[in-house]
Parts: structure tokens; sequence; C-alpha cells
């Protein structure tokens, strides 16, 4: 039934007026294009990938040329096996390069050729090279892909040999490929598309992409000449073959990498290539596995030439929390060693924006809109930017349908019993026999990651901001003695009265400072007024009075960090400042510092490791005690 249907329906296109099945290329392409499926995503984010200085507007005109282009090309390869010769004529010819290739092989059999063939619209019309010229054409196999329909197999074989070429089956082996090239013969290979597992990595318009090196393995193994053979369109189902010499070693890489940049010369230079090139496939698949997403690996382990352009778009929805936000940049580092072609961008709220960029742990920071019944639309023009990967440290419904919104083809995120994630591509499920209570955030994240592919560890070593304040003095001693969103885990202010006197008493050189956000101002401004004169002209309150830079420099001049479970604690702590974290209710193992910097964590007495004790339990003795060793050694 299927191949009674392409018959009928190629011999209608044959017999019917030209006009009839170019409307039909431009119906179709026009919808293709306009509809909006992941096809049409498919080829914007391939156009923008490899073009992005053009307008948005131009690469939409670019894309909707290409849809009719494929529209044309499948007409064609219906229409074209009832064609007579005489009509094959009539919409083909030879250009002198392709009579060229052709005359030296009849002359010269000293050499067999190798033909590297691209998806440009015309590709069907090198089956009929022989019904094109009065020259005899040396013996020629064409390799391709067969089809699982029998009958729709036969079909293929018969009217694409009818004049001379021979299909040779890629499910057969080569050993027929390998017996043409021996007789000093052709043979033809389609090498622009994808090759998965079985092609080797290289760069495509510097983005990692998996190209068949049969091309190379055959040129290499007969010593063959190469070329380029392709259609170039002159009008509708009208073409020229042309040939191109690729001059290259005769060695499998270098044949694989001249062929991808010929070809990227052509998409580049020739604005009607362009548009005739089959840019609704995935060229660049070569790590869609979401299983090695987040590395580059190859099934031959082989990278070939340099190294790629940061061209993967990895988006990463940050968390909502300074301390979140910190413990998360290991994680970054992790992924920018692992895709070290990935360009990362990270979605975060505004306030957190300059201390990421002071930072520099991404190569573009996106501020997310404020809240309001407008949010989301806010996001939709994103769309545009047609991240590849969108990653997200948020386990909220409203990240998930940020992303959605955002279109990237691959979402990922963790997913916990009884809370499912729609809206995502790819989840991890967070196994049962792991108990989060026992292990740091930083490595369930690690685990999550792992999943996908990642394989590099942690780097926790203290990051650097690029611009430091400048001290003078003695270095400080840092206390920051509210949270933002916990008021459980703030320590008693009486506690904190009674620890800064004992240091400043026991450290007669020493200066404090107090840190804060505006609403722990009334916090520091008592624990301020409980010091006598002396001691308060010593001491620095500047909660409320620093931007987060400020603060992260502040905090960077300090000696020492006295502070509750806060994300000030995780700042000083990845900005190499030993800390000395005091905790109650909160379980350090899951959320205590993770950077490689001096640190000491105190519960209360008899508290379990993982937390859930009164804060105000510990005692002041008990921090003088730990902090007093911690400065003094520093001296």
């Amino acid at each position: 039934m299927l191949l009674f249907f392409f018959n009928t329906l190629g011999r209608l296109l044959a017999w019917a007026p030209a006009i009839i099945p170019q409307g039909l290329s431009e119906l179709f392409g026009s919808l293709l294009f306009y509809v909006p499926t992941k096809r049409r995503r498919l080829i914007l984010s391939n156009l923008h990938h490899v073009f992005p200085e053009k307008p948005f507007t131009e690469l939409k005109k670019m894309a909707r040329r290409s849809c009719i282009h494929t529209v044309e090309m499948a007409l064609f390869a219906l229409a074209s096996p009832f064609f007579s010769k005489e009509r094959a004529q009539k919409h083909i010819s030879l250009h002198s390069s392709l009579e060229g290739v052709i005359r030296q092989s009849v002359v010269d059999h000293a050499r067999p050729k190798v033909l590297l063939v691209p998806h440009f619209t015309g590709m069907e019309s090198i089956t009929m090279i022989s019904s094109l010229t009065k020259l005899p054409i040396p013996e020629t196999g064409v390799i391709y892909r067969p089809f699982k329909n029998k009958a729709l197999e036969a079909h293929i074989k018969s009217t694409r040999e009818r004049f001379g070429l021979k299909l040779l089956s890629r499910k057969a082996g080569f050993n027929e490929a390998g017996a043409i090239l021996r007789r000093k013969g052709c043979v033809a290979i389609l090498f622009d598309q994808n090759a998965g597992h079985h092609g080797v990595l290289t760069t495509f318009f510097g983005r990692l992409a998996s190209t068949t090196e049969l091309p190379g393995l055959l040129a290499q193994k007969f010593k063959s000449d190469i070329f380029a053979i392709y259609a170039k369109s002159n009008g509708f189902w009208n073409f020229k073959l042309h040939a191109e010499a690729i001059d290259c070693p005769h060695d499998k890489h270098a044949v694989t990498l001249a062929a991808n940049t010929w070809l990227e010369e052509k998409l580049r230079n020739d604005a009607s290539l362009c548009e005739d090139w089959l840019w609704l496939h995935s060229r660049w698949r070569t790590q869609d596995q979401a299983s090695q997403r987040f590395r580059i690996e190859s099934r031959k382990g082989e990278l070939l030439e340099q190294a790629p352009d940061k061209t993967l778009r990895i988006w990463i929805r940050m968390p909502n929390w300074l301390g979140d936000v910190v413990m998360a940049l290991p994680l970054i580092k992790a992924l920018r060693t692992g895709r070290p072609d990935a360009q990362i961008t990270l979605l975060t709220q505004k306030p957190l924006r300059p201390l990421l960029e002071e930072l520099n742990v991404a190569d573009e920071l996106i501020d997310l809109p404020p809240r309001g019944w407008t949010y989301f639309f806010k996001l939709w023009p994103l769309r545009k930017r047609f991240p590849d990967v969108h990653l997200l440290f948020t386990n909220s419904f409203r990240g998930d349908l940020e992303a959605k919104i955002i279109g990237s083809p691959q979402r990922f995120g963790m997913e916990r019993p009884g809370k499912k994630r729609a809206l995502l591509t790819h989840t991890w499920k967070v196994p049962s026999t792991l108990d989060e209570r026992e292990i740091h955030q930083s490595h369930v994240w690690e685990q999550y990651l792992q999943h996908f592919g990642l394989k590099t560890s942690l780097d926790t070593s203290s990051l650097i901001l690029q611009t430091s304040a400048s001290l003078k003095g003695n270095p400080a001693i840092g206390f920051i003695c509210g949270t933002e969103n916990a008021p459980e885990k703030r320590w008693p202010i009486a506690h904190w009265q009674s620890l800064i006197r004992s240091l400043l008493e026991s450290l007669p050189n020493s200066q404090a400072h107090l840190f804060g956000t505006p609403r722990d101002a009334v916090i520091t401004q008592k624990v301020l007024k409980s010091l006598n004169r002396q001691e308060q002209a010593r001491t620095q309150d500047l909660a409320g009075k620093t931007n987060l830079i400020a603060f992260a420099q502040k905090l960077a001049s300090c000696k020492l960090v006295i502070c509750n479970d806060t994300g000030g604690m995780h700042l000083a702590n990845a900005l190499g400042i030993p800390v000395l974290a005091i905790y109650g209710p909160t379980n350090p193992i899951r959320t205590g510092p993770i950077f490689d910097t001096p640190s000491t964590l105190l519960q209360p007495k008899d508290c379990p490791k993982t937390g859930g004790m009164p804060i105000d339990q510990v005692l002041p003795e008990q921090v003088l005690t730990a902090a007093l060793p911690m400065l003094l050694n520093q001296s």
C-alpha cells in the first residue's frame, strides 16, 4: 500500500506541470516553517548558532526558504524516478568541472575516486549523471542507508540504478565499495549528516559534531582522489552538478576535517547554497544523549582538530538564596571543565548578579524579572536565544515553567518522591536509598549531574574577587549576627554581646566588623550599644550599609568570620576566609561550608550531627574557646 502510494504520487508529480509541485513546495514548506513545531525551532536554532551575527528577521527568511527547499527535495525524490532520459536532461546539467572529472576517470584509470555528497536539494540528481553526458561513466557505487520495508527497498534500488549507478547498502558492509575502488571506480558517500556514535568528533562551525570517517577510511586505504559532488539550484527542479577537488593528504582524519571545512566555506560564502542545505536535520546531535550531556565523549575516544568554540549553550537556573548559590558554584566550575565547549549563562535573582559577575563564574548573566503577573511574559523573548540545555538547581514548578517557556530542547532537574516534574525533559530521580540528611547539598547536586555524564570532580578551591578592598592595619574579626530567612537559626543577641566583649578584651589590638542586611541592623545596633566606649571605637557596624560586592570585599578583609548558618558564612568560606559557624536546628552535614578553607562548626552539647536542637544552647564560652586558637594561630 505504501509503495502504491509513493508510486502514484511520484508519477502524478512527474507528469504534472512544474507550477503544481512548485506550488506544493511553497505551500507545505511555508506550513513547515510557520506551524510551531520542534522542527521549526530546530531549524531556527541551527541557523542562530551558525550565524549569531545575523538579525533574527533574516534568519527567519533563511529558515523559510530552507523549509521550502526541503519539500522541493522530497517531491523531486518522489518524481525523478519517473523522469525519462530526455526529461532528466531538461532539469539537470553538468558543470564543466564534473565533466572534467568524468573525462579524467575515462582517460586516466590510475586512481579511484571517493565522491563526497552534501545534503543540497538536488542531491538525488547525482544518480542520473550517466544520462547527462555522452562520455562513458566509470563504475560508480553510491552508499546509502536501506529501508526496512522490502518492497520500498526494491523500488528504491530499481529506480535509482536505472542509469547505471549501483546502490551499496550500509547494512551489507563496505566490501563492494572497496571492490569498486580496487577496480579504479568511484564511490559516492553522503557525508554531512550526524553520524552519532559511529563517527568521530570534529567541529563544524565551531560546534562539536559527529562526522563519518568512512570517506577518509576509503581514501586512505585505496589512495583515492577526493571530490565533492554537489547540485547547485538554478530554479525549481533545475540543477547543475558541480565537482570540486578536496586537496588533502590520504589520511582518514585529514579527509574528514577537509570535508567539514569545504562545506563550511560553501555555506558561509554562497547564499543560495546556504538556503539550499538541509538545516532541518540535527547536524550537531553528537552529545544529545542525556546520559553524556555534561562531558565530551566519543565512542571512539577521538576529538579531531582544535578545541571547539564555546557554542554549546548551557543555561543554568540558579537557586534563590545566597548560600545555595555559593554551594552551587563548584558544580558550575566542574561543568566548565567537563564541557569546555559550553557557553554558560546563569539565570539569577537580580540582587545576586553583581556578586556572580565579580566572581567571573559564567560567560553571561541574565536577571530574572521581578515577581508579578507579567513575570512569565517577560521571559518569552529569551526563546530567541535558543539555549541547548537548561539545567535547574531549583525544585519549584515556577522554575520548571520558566525553562519550558524559554524553550530549551533539553531541561534537566531532580525529582523527589511525590513531586513529578512534567515540564522537564530529563530528571534524576533521587534514590530512595539516599539519605539527604547525611550528604552535603553540593554532593547531592554532584550525583545529579553525574547521572547526566559529569565526570569532573568538584573543585572546592577558594574563589577570588576580581577587585579587592584595600586593607590597612590588622584584619578584622567578622561577625554575622542575623539570618535573612529563618529566625530560629539566629544565635541570641545576648550571646553575641558576651562573645564580642570577651574577644575584644582578649585581643586588645583587634577590630570587629558587624555584618548583616538592613533587617539585621536592629540586632547589630543592640550588640553595639552593649559595648563600652572603647570597644565601640574598635567595632564597625556595617549591617545594611554595604551592597553585596562591598560585603564580599569586607568579608575578604577579615581573618575570621564568626556566624550563624547563613549565606554570608558560605560566601566567606568560598573566599578563603576561616569560618566559625554556630548551628542548632539546621544540619551542618547538609549545609556546612564546602570550600577548602579552615572551618569549625559548633553545635549544642549532645546535639545529633544532623542538627535539631535550639541554637541558644551553644554558649558564648564554647564559641570563645574555639575562636581564640583560630585567631592566635594567624598572629
